[in-house]
């Protein structure tokens, strides 16, 4: 969820994405990484000694996940420690819908009616449009994904229902995923203790980061969906924390922030196909300003992990 202060940002890209979104991930949806590249055999146990470097002068908790798709290697820092997920956990709702579109029990083309009384605050443009607008669950995904519009989660969930994104993240092995209610009402909470302790929902870095490597897979719901998931992704206008350093690398990927917390997964395109979810919480920084400390934490984790797999690769004609 975007502070206020950042809702100028959102406001800004809104535009271009509603207008863009059906040609943008269109020309997304498919690619793979760089094949005409051979891949990149890391040293892992110095990048886990780097990143370990830089949580360790972290003023709060950090846990990391970092999964190499090419060779199965596997590194990361309290990995099944369970951390607030603040909008992160809006990957697992649009995996569910994508899911329930696959079983014919939803259509993307299903209408959603805005009504003053769901307009919730934070991050997203829905909360300023006319009473009565009518969005389709596809706009509601992207919107959701790609400005982390609340109002536009809220409306899925009522459409989806809380408890089946816990049954579709417990069929995935993801049994520490959970969102709890709607954004910004608490009230609406399925499991009131925990969301009082985690927020809107709750993860580990490595379930976060298996999720992504599912959609990597083609098997979080199928390789079609998956495929158009993560293109939907690659549009998330949120730059200043794993991607801040990564020098444009093509990624797909969502963040979370709240006052104590932030956290971002992604899975970049690099010469070597990479996830990796960097969590934080009880930060000490809570200031809402660019350069705060867990920003830059992520920010130069990012950096390392890019550098580790061999950089950004060169551009190809087909990027």
């Amino acid at each position: 969820m975007f502070h206020p202060r950042t809702l100028r940002v959102a406001l800004s890209y809104a535009a271009i994405l509603l207008a863009g979104a059906v040609a943008c991930a269109a020309s997304r949806v498919g690619r793979s990484r760089i094949d005409h590249l051979p891949i990149v055999h890391a040293d892992t146990a110095a990048l886990r000694r780097t990143l370990d470097s830089i949580a360790d002068a972290h003023h709060g908790v950090v846990g990391y996940s970092v999964i190499d798709l090419e060779t199965g290697e596997r590194i990361n820092r309290r990995g099944d420690e369970t951390f607030p997920t603040a909008s992160l956990i809006k990957v697992a709702i649009l995996v569910t819908v994508y899911d329930l579109v696959a079983k014919g029990q939803l259509s993307l083309d299903d209408p959603l009616t805005v009504l003053k009384i769901d307009q919730v605050p934070g991050s997203g443009v829905i909360q300023f449009l006319h009473n009565g607008t009518v969005l389709t669950v596809h706009d509601a995904a992207w919107l959701m994904s790609t400005i982390s519009d609340n109002t536009a989660t809220n409306l899925l969930l009522d459409r989806i229902i809380i408890r089946r994104v816990w049954a579709k993240m417990d069929s995935l092995g993801l049994q520490h995923t959970r969102v709890h209610s709607k954004s910004f009402l608490r009230n609406s909470s399925v499991a009131m203790d925990s969301s009082v302790k985690y927020g809107l929902g709750v993860t580990t870095p490595n379930e976060m980061a298996h999720l992504f490597e599912l959609m990597a897979q083609g098997k979080a719901v199928n390789p079609t969906a998956d495929s158009t998931m993560l293109g939907i992704l690659e549009h998330n206008t949120t730059e200043f924390m794993l991607q801040r350093y990564a020098g444009g690398a093509r990624a797909a990927h969502k963040d979370g922030e709240t006052d104590a917390v932030r956290t971002e997964c992604t899975l970049w395109y690099l010469r070597n196909r990479i996830v990796a979810c960097v969590m934080t919480k009880e930060n000490k920084d809570q200031r809402w300003i660019l350069d705060n400390e867990p920003q830059l934490t992520l920010a130069n984790m990012g950096l390392a992990i890019i550098n580790a797999f061999g950089g950004v690769p060169p551009a190809t004609p087909s990027q």
